[in-house]
């Protein structure tokens, strides 16, 4: 959906204590592991602050993708939803 040129993600309600969530979130595992060499941390902030001001507040991470990377990149913004996974160990 578009309003004046700019994507509204729409939004999901989560149980009933008023929690919502946009509809589309961002997949966070490329960001530090598993296709390759870990992409700079400038360059994935950039993709986190576009997906927040495009509406996205659900990014989605695990601890199986690094020792807290992601968790990092993402806790320098706010108003999001974490989607956390509980893995077992990876050597």
């Amino acid at each position: 959906m578009a309003a004046h040129g700019k994507v509204i993600v729409p939004r999901l309600k989560l149980g009933s204590q008023g929690l919502e969530v946009s509809a589309q979130g961002l997949g966070c595992m490329s960001m530090s592991a598993f296709y390759g060499t870990p992409k700079p941390e400038p360059d994935m902030i950039k993709v986190i602050h576009h997906a927040i001001n495009s509406g996205i507040t659900f990014l989605d991470t695990s601890d199986i993708y690094g020792p807290h990377t992601n968790e990092l990149l993402i806790g320098r913004s706010d108003r999001i939803r974490f989607g956390f996974r509980i893995s077992g160990w990876r050597d």
